[in-house]
């Protein structure tokens, strides 16, 4: 099984639904990855850009395009940045397997962005 975590924007109108279901708040995002043979693990709300973060499990089939597409054709989600999750040791199987010895990756820099509200 894969894990991936997913930072999700809803619709508006899907955002005024989620928070006016009082049975399964969750039932827009658990819906695209069970249909895909997942279970949603953890999800937590959250600030600016995404509304959730969640955190699946999957069948190691699945790919980040097959998510991403389950939840567009939902027509609930505005946006979804998907992730694959490693454990340390799947990590380090992922180093061996490409040959790579000891790496120290550049520092990433961000850059911020401010719009006008």
């Amino acid at each position: 099984m894969s894990h991936f975590s997913l930072q999700i924007s809803f619709t508006s109108s899907a955002w005024h639904a989620l928070m006016e279901n009082p049975w399964d708040p969750l039932a827009s995002v658990r819906e695209p990855i069970e249909s895909l043979g997942g279970k949603l693990q953890h999800a937590f709300f959250t600030e600016e850009p995404y509304h959730l973060l969640a955190i699946t499990e999957v069948p190691d089939h699945v790919s980040r395009a097959d998510l991403a597409i389950a939840f567009y054709a939902g027509g609930a989600v505005a946006q979804v940045h998907t992730s694959q999750l490693l454990t340390a040791s799947e990590a380090q199987e992922a180093r061996r397997q490409t040959g790579g010895g000891p790496h120290h990756p550049a520092p990433h820099h961000r850059a911020f962005s401010t719009s006008a509200s």
